[in-house]
């Protein structure tokens, strides 16, 4: 008899706890999810070339992704240059600002010639040589290599060593430490 009171206690006190700590789980959306699939969410102990590295994979996801120009940054559906950047870097733990003209002011600046994997790299489409005010965004993968979002194409991989992108360079900032 008392270890049948013994064992009720028992399951009354594990159902309570099971309750209990039910009550403080949390639901993840499925960005959260794939973050503690990938590793993201533990961005801080990364290397700058390692979250460089993920951010670049994680923008490949979205390859054609459709172009909007101000699209929401709560959203994954379009992006615009900035949102593009503002979500990837978010989930390793860098938050920028909305536009790309504000995202020009952040970080260090580098020159074209010290690019590295995951710098952000500035663009006046509008004047292009390079001194108009910055309108676009792209992400170094390396190799003369732009990941970025823009028109047509939406998300997709540009040549910064020819056409616009080589005309229209203003600066590039490294975010990543």
């Amino acid at each position: 008899m008392k270890n049948t009171t013994f064992i009720k206690k028992l399951i009354v006190l594990g159902l309570s706890a099971t309750i209990g700590l039910a009550g403080t789980l949390t639901f993840q959306s499925p960005h959260q999810a794939y973050a503690a699939q990938t590793g993201t969410a533990n961005a801080s102990a990364l290397s700058a070339s390692t979250k460089a590295t993920r951010i670049i994979n994680l923008g490949e996801k979205f390859m054609g992704r459709k172009y909007q120009f101000g699209a929401p940054t709560t959203s994954t559906r379009t992006f615009d240059c900035s949102s593009f950047t503002k979500y990837l870097y978010k989930q390793y733990g860098v938050n920028l600002p909305r536009s790309s003209i504000k995202q020009s002011k952040v970080g260090k600046t580098v020159s074209k010639s010290n690019l590295r994997k995951g710098d952000l790299v500035f663009f006046s489409t509008t004047n292009r040589n390079g001194k108009g005010k910055v309108n676009h965004v792209a992400i170094y993968a390396g190799n003369g290599r732009l990941l970025h979002t823009y028109g047509k194409p939406g998300v997709t991989y540009s040549n910064m060593n020819s056409g616009i992108w080589k005309k229209s360079f203003v600066v590039a900032k490294r975010v990543l430490s």
